[in-house]
């Protein structure tokens, strides 16, 4: 193939929305640790937009609380994380050519955290995620969770590739 073959071929693109079978492909988390139901918007390197279905079958509700159900608020956190997980990944995969680097990354800094909305069984959680900074193993995010529109929770993290 010559170089001029190979411009012309598209680029790699996901197809929105994403569903948790596409989501598996990117993020080892598994249930009942996976908290992102759906990707809905993207924009490379830049920002994602995800969604987490919150029901009252969700394990944490039988201890959190039985008679008052509310997500526990790390788990929100955890969720705008993963949801920043996907971000990196699919940029990646961009990147890439359409292959998956099956990196993994772990949460290493939480900051500013604020919970002022409590999510309950019923709520759609809305993961809005921008990325702030990338830096060789590194990429730091801001995330919002919202339902319906008003906010529910935000939080600045930082993610770090493991190390070999």
């Amino acid at each position: 193939m010559t170089s001029t073959e190979s411009s012309c071929q598209p680029a790699y693109q996901p197809v929105l929305p994403l569903c948790t079978s596409e989501i598996q492909k990117l993020l080892p988390h598994r249930y009942p640790f996976l908290l992102v139901d759906r990707v809905v918007e993207f924009d490379p390197g830049n920002r994602i937009l995800a969604y987490k279905n919150v029901t009252i079958n969700e394990e944490f509700f039988q201890g959190h609380f039985p008679t008052q159900p509310v997500m526990p608020g790390v788990l929100v956190i955890e969720a705008l994380a993963q949801a920043g997980g996907v971000l990196y990944q699919l940029t990646n995969q961009i990147r890439n050519g359409g292959r998956i680097d099956n990196k993994l990354f772990y949460l290493v800094k939480i900051e500013n955290a604020r919970f002022s909305k409590m999510v309950v069984p019923g709520d759609r959680l809305e993961l809005d995620i921008t990325l702030k900074r990338r830096i060789r193993n590194m990429a730091k995010y801001d995330g919002i969770a919202r339902v319906d529109g008003k906010e529910a929770a935000c939080a600045e993290f930082l993610c770090a590739e493991a190390q070999d």
